[in-house]
Order: structure tokens, then C-alpha cells, then sequence
């Protein structure tokens, strides 16, 4: 059975994100589409909001750059919480005890897309 895949809600192909990278995404149109970057660990993928819960701006300096050296953490470039990559809560920093807000995904022929219902402007 052949799948058809909304290609506004593909983020990448699963292949494309190898274990512990990471990878931004924008999805929308406008002055403020859904900025979010994907995790892999292992085999889960998680979804976050390109957004620190400390002063709310972007996490990454760089492109797709999301995650410390040793890529066992997720790390805000400007003040350098940390984060964890399976719960997004943050164990160092300005922000210690907060989290960053997950955006549900879903694995569908061989891709990661947003889930059924989420829609960009939830996460204005």
C-alpha cells in the first residue's frame, strides 16, 4: 500500500538524521513559521521548539547545531543551558528546572512529520 505524505508537514527522512545529531526545521509561511529542530538517540527522534525558555530567542548559533561536543546533550549557543535530549528539561543553567516545549511527531514512510493536528500557529 502506497502512502502519501503531506509534504508541508515532512521535516527530513529518518535516514537523514543519523544517531545523536540534530536538525533544524521550519514549517509555515509568514513573519513566523514553527521553528523546531529534531534529535536522534538511538532510535527515538524527539521534536522541540527552536525556542529557550530562559529569554525565548533560538538555541542554535549555527545551523543544525544543537547539541554539545560530545553530542550527549542539547546546549543553548547563547548562554549555554543544557538541555536533555529525551525530556527536554534543562539540567544547567539560567533555566534549570524548565523545559523546552516538545512538538509531536510521527515516523510515516520512512519520514519524520509533524504529527496529525499540530499546527504551526499553536507554537507562535
Amino acid at each position: 500500500m502506497k502512502v502519501t505524505l503531506d509534504n508541508e508537514r515532512v521535516l527530513c527522512a529518518v535516514d537523514d538524521l543519523a544517531d545523536r545529531s540534530s536538525r533544524g526545521f521550519l514549517v509555515g509561511e509568514g513573519p513566523w513559521p514553527l521553528s523546531g529542530f529534531l534529535v536522534r538517540k538511538g532510535e527515538r527522534i524527539h521534536a522541540y521548539l527552536n525556542r529557550c525558555p530562559h529569554v525565548r530567542h533560538r538555541l542554535n548559533l549555527k545551523p543544525d547545531e544543537f547539541l554539545t561536543s560530545d553530542r550527549t546533550l542539547i546546549v543553548c549557543g547563547s548562554h549555554g543551558a543544557l538541555f536533555d535530549i529525551e525530556s527536554g528539561y534543562c539540567i544547567s543553567g539560567a533555566c534549570l528546572g524548565k523545559s523546552l516545549v516538545s512538538i509531536p511527531i510521527e515516523i510515516a514512510a520512512g519520514h519524520v512529520v509533524l504529527a496529525e493536528g499540530v499546527e504551526p500557529a499553536d507554537y507562535e
